[in-house]
């Protein structure tokens, strides 16, 4: 069974999309299985993290940020693809580091996620993108 989703971003973050996952697992029908999302993009990753508090999300982009700077940062001079701009580069560098797919079991018909977790795009671009995540169950 596969679908694909779309999740508008707004630029620099994460955005949250457990909801729509679980509406469609569950109205799969699958009682047992594995769920494997996959993003289709080279500038964007998944996360599977904690959404209850969302200082969490803040630090994360925070520190991503610090880790992998605008290609205007002085300490980033010796980049060479720019051609998009200042975040261009540094986002296939995060999305480099972070996962572009994760798996999931789905035991008893739900996702087999923790308390605190949930499923997250992690856009790495400045401009607002419309981002395809491609899910599997098998």
């Amino acid at each position: 069974m596969n679908r694909t989703f779309e999740i508008e971003t707004r630029g620099q973050g994460t955005y949250e999309f457990t909801r729509d996952i679980v509406r469609w697992v569950e109205g799969a029908g699958v009682s047992e299985g594995l769920l494997t999302l996959f993003i289709r993009h080279t500038s964007a990753s998944l996360l599977v993290m904690e959404n209850a508090d969302p200082e969490v999300q803040v630090d994360i982009r925070h520190y991503f940020a610090r880790l992998v700077p605008p290609t205007t940062d002085p300490a980033m001079s010796y980049l060479t693809h720019t051609y998009e701009g200042p975040d261009d580069m540094p986002a296939h560098i995060k999305a480099a580091l972070l996962p572009v797919s994760v798996q999931i079991p789905i035991i008893g018909g739900r996702l087999a996620l923790g308390t605190w977790q949930g499923l997250f795009v992690f856009e790495h671009r400045d401009r607002p993108h419309h981002r395809k995540v491609a899910a599997h169950i098998g």
